[in-house]
């Protein structure tokens, strides 16, 4: 019987109606040249073929009423998987514009996943203006998360234009740097690693204990200038409850232009996304009379995944950053943007492997607490956004000719975090999905558009 890890468990802890923990991938794709009027229902007819099912795709919650407390998976038989629900066809209401697809998509990600059945969807969407259609992926984040997610899309595609082959995701095979060796270890063997990890958790729990009473220091003394800890946001319209119903905007760029901004200014691409980020923020909720005095700041996924690891259970941690929007100047916010992601790496990287793994949930379990309890977004925030970017594809992919033209991620929101921002960069694009609570964060598309606007501001900086 499947068990969840440490990081999985926590996205059961904390789901529910109101706060469903399942992540999205939206995918755009051109229609190949020459392509029939019915290529898109030809595409879908063959991926309901293939009826072999690999994990995730064929773990069920073996108790769904206990998933909160002690989620575990039955493996299920191929024939046990009802394909048909779990694999849909939709078509857009003419005209088939981004407007109509984002309806469709936000309306898509609200609904819950049904515990009763694997924790996945998959919809294929035709009818997209100039010769499109869309491939839009559901998962839960207690069996999958962004990084596993984008692999899987990998292996989806092909980079050969002219190739015919078709994978469906829920049936590709998952290679593990877990997977046991063929061979039975000796006592002796068994015996070092017993004392090795008796030794290693002894060291992890020093070195968290550690780590805790530093960041407690510096919440109350805030003796480094630019490391951020949690706890130290600020209140805002960002952290209050929510609800079921979700917002999801898009913004896309030439990854070249984040990439001459970061060499311009001596800063790495993330920092350019989180200063474009903390810019489109401030004009954003200035505009609504919501900006903070003090700066917002973010909660930061980072994998520590294995780079031959395909496995799809989480394997991440969690940094800390200021997006400071109390800086009017972008050329002093990325500055100060860059030393704070700089300082918290460090942090990270003085924890010794084993602490790093536990370090994550460390620092989030006191959400899932708030979460059970029914304090979160009643109480302060540990961070104001979470904000991830997961790298993908670099070179141009093809789902049997048709081209990958857009890649979008759409993410969890809880009470507390009412929005949370997603980027992608796929093969010389760099696309941010945001995803918002419907009722808290009106015209969220707005916020895309301000995003756009910093990076332009950033760019004339550097010309000046």
């Amino acid at each position: 019987m499947p068990m969840p890890n440490l990081a999985d468990r926590w996205f059961f802890v904390v789901d529910d109606n109101d706060v469903p923990t399942h992540v999205a991938v939206m995918a755009t794709f051109e229609l190949p040249e020459g392509a029939p009027p019915d290529y898109v229902r030809r595409l879908a007819d063959d991926l309901r073929s293939v009826r072999t099912f690999s994990p995730p795709f064929n773990y069920r919650l073996t108790h769904p009423s206990l998933r909160r407390f002690a989620p575990s998976f039955t493996v299920l038989a191929d024939d046990e998987v009802d394909l048909d629900y779990h694999f849909r066809f939709s078509a857009l209401p003419t005209p088939g514009g981004e407007r109509e697809l984002g309806v469709l998509v936000s309306r898509l990600f609200s609904r819950p996943l049904d515990p009763q059945r694997p924790l996945w969807e998959v919809h294929l969407i035709e009818g997209l203006d100039n010769g499109r259609f869309a491939w839009f992926f559901k998962v839960h984040h207690g069996v999958m998360d962004g990084v596993g997610g984008m692999r899987r899309l990998g292996q989806l595609m092909d980079t050969d234009p002219e190739s015919s082959e078709l994978r469906a995701i829920w049936s590709l095979p998952v290679r593990s740097r877990r997977q046991r060796a063929k061979s039975a270890p000796s006592l002796q063997q068994r015996v070092e690693r017993a004392l090795g990890s008796a030794r290693e958790g002894a060291v992890a729990a020093a070195s968290l204990a550690l780590t805790t009473g530093q960041m407690v220091s510096q919440r109350v003394v805030a003796a480094e200038k630019d490391w951020v800890v949690p706890y130290s946001a600020p209140s805002s319209v960002l952290n209050g409850r929510v609800g079921q119903q979700r917002r999801f905007a898009t913004q896309s760029y030439d990854l070249a232009r984040l990439v001459t901004v970061a060499k311009g200014f001596d800063v790495t691409v993330n920092d350019v996304f989180l200063a474009i980020c903390g810019g489109g923020l401030r004009s954003y909720l200035g505009e609504l009379d919501q900006l903070p005095t003090d700066s917002l700041t973010v909660g930061i996924p980072v994998s520590i995944r294995d780079a031959n690891d395909d496995e799809s259970s989480n394997a991440i941690s969690v940094a800390f950053a200021s997006l400071h929007t109390e800086i009017a100047d972008p050329v002093e916010r990325i500055a100060a943007i860059a030393r704070g992601t700089r300082r918290s790496k460090e942090k990270l990287r003085e924890l010794p492997t084993a602490a790093g793994d536990l370090y994550g949930p460390l620092v989030l379990s006191p959400i899932a607490v708030a979460q059970l309890t029914g304090l979160a977004g009643r109480t302060l925030p540990p961070f104001n956004v979470p904000v991830s970017n997961v790298p993908g594809p670099s070179d141009p992919l093809y789902l049997r000719g048709a081209r990958l033209e857009g890649l979008w991620g759409l993410s969890i929101i809880s009470h507390g975090a009412a929005l949370s921002i997603t980027a992608g960069s796929m093969a010389g694009r760099f696309n941010v999905g945001f995803t918002g609570d419907r009722d808290r964060l009106p015209s969220l598309q707005r916020l895309a558009v301000y995003t756009g606007e910093a990076l332009e501001e950033l760019e004339q900086a550097l010309l000046a």
